[in-house]
């Protein structure tokens, strides 16, 4: 053991009259302290980075979400951090658990597929298929009686859900006139082709809604036994396309009419753009009240497409419910409608004037976790409709009244 110790370390005028060996101690105890601050500093940062995690969880840069304690227990995460420990934790209870043995009741084959119905019979084809009794082999009808039956059910996959629709068409001759007659096929949605309108809406719905690419349909359709070409699924995509413009211009122009808008912007790449490149474009996606979603494209994020999308005429006392992209602070400027922010995007503004204003950020952070909160209850009790409005009438709306009667919220 050394005889210096750390806290009388002496100066260079005192190690001069010290012998070798209190030379090599002194040595010694210079590197032994080293590598003990450098363990100190780095357990610090390991500390101040997990603080700095904590943090992040309760005022994240992101969410800006806000831990809320029982008044009782509330206190800063520093106050947290620093408390005394009393002891160990008490242990849990304990409980005993039974071994993980046990005997298999014996069950029928078949006796999942007879309890559980998964499909819907009403909808979904069923073939039959009777099968015999082997018991009964070799015997005559008058020696058994069937009192009963019994039902299983298997989920089966066929070549294909496709078929041909055959219109037979007979052709007339007239025995008076001799004139020859035979009756028109029937128009489809896409005049001259071969698609029936089922089968433009069944590839609209896999392209659209499953995200099956035409040439997987096209392996579809080759393995089921048909023999089409895979630039016809193209072409006929894109006619069936142009078959919803007037659902689309009808849903947009019902949009336009509604009181409360609901709007964003979100990037995709579409188009070419050079070799292996593809262009920038943007959806700004619409909402109305009566549930009815818009997609419209633009290449571009300026102001003029929220322009093009909702015109210049909206319908009175309206509400556009938007983040705080400055594009649609500049349209509701423009028109004179009201502009109403989401309240995450205004979390966050409240949340980075916190150091400018803490205790007014405080208040204004407790009053919008208390409206999710609300928002919370809201789901947990499935309310819609009106049920839905009294109730924030009821319990938001002072929330809210108080909001923007603290100081952050004026």
């Amino acid at each position: 053991m050394s005889s210096i110790p750390h806290q009388a370390l002496p100066t260079l005028d005192e190690a001069a009259g010290f012998s070798p060996e209190q030379v090599v101690e002194l040595a010694l105890d210079r590197a032994t302290l080293e590598r003990d601050v450098g363990q100190l500093q780095q357990k610090i940062a390991g500390l101040e980075h997990q603080v700095d995690w904590f943090r992040r969880q309760i005022f994240g840069q992101k969410s800006e979400k806000r831990s809320v304690l029982a008044p009782a227990e509330q206190m800063s995460l520093g106050e947290l951090l620093s408390l005394p420990q009393t002891g160990t934790p008490p242990d849990a209870p304990e409980r005993s658990v039974a071994a993980h043995s046990r005997k298999r009741s014996p069950k029928a084959p078949d006796a999942k597929a007879e309890s559980i119905s998964f499909f819907d019979e009403a909808r979904v084809p069923i073939e039959v298929i009777a099968l015999a009794s082997p018991d009964i082999a070799g015997l005559t009808p008058e020696q058994y009686e069937i009192i009963g039956t019994k039902e299983s059910f298997r989920l089966a996959q066929r070549p294909g859900s496709y078929v041909v629709i055959k219109y037979v068409r007979p052709i007339v001759k007239r025995v008076g006139t001799q004139l020859i007659s035979c009756p028109a096929a029937p128009v489809g949605v896409i005049e001259g082709s071969r698609a029936d309108v089922s089968f433009v809406a069944g590839l609209l719905l896999d392209k659209m809604a499953y995200h099956l690419p035409f040439h997987r349909v096209h392996q579809r359709l080759t393995d089921a036994g048909f023999k089409v070409s895979r630039p016809w699924l193209t072409q006929l995509g894109q006619q069936a396309s142009s078959l919803l413009e007037p659902v689309y211009d009808a849903m947009l122009a019902s949009i336009r009419a509604s009181r409360v808008i609901a709007m964003d912007e979100t990037p995709i790449k579409a188009g070419q753009n050079g070799p292996g490149k593809m262009k920038q474009g943007y959806f700004w996606p619409v909402y109305g009240e009566l549930d009815e979603v818009c997609f419209p494209f633009f290449d571009n994020r300026r102001a003029d497409s929220v322009f093009k999308t909702l015109g210049m005429t909206p319908a009175q006392g309206a509400v556009l419910l938007s983040d705080g992209y400055s594009a649609y602070a500049h349209y509701a400027k423009k028109t004179g409608l009201t502009h109403a922010q989401c309240w995450a995007h205004a979390r966050r503004e409240v949340f980075e004037a916190k150091d400018a204003e803490p205790s007014a950020v405080a208040e204004g952070l407790d009053h919008i976790g208390a409206i999710y909160s609300i928002e919370a209850d809201i789901r947990d009790k499935k309310l819609t409709g009106e049920k839905k409005r009294d109730y924030r009438l009821i319990h938001a709306k002072p929330r809210v009244e108080l909001f923007f009667a603290c100081p952050i919220g004026k």
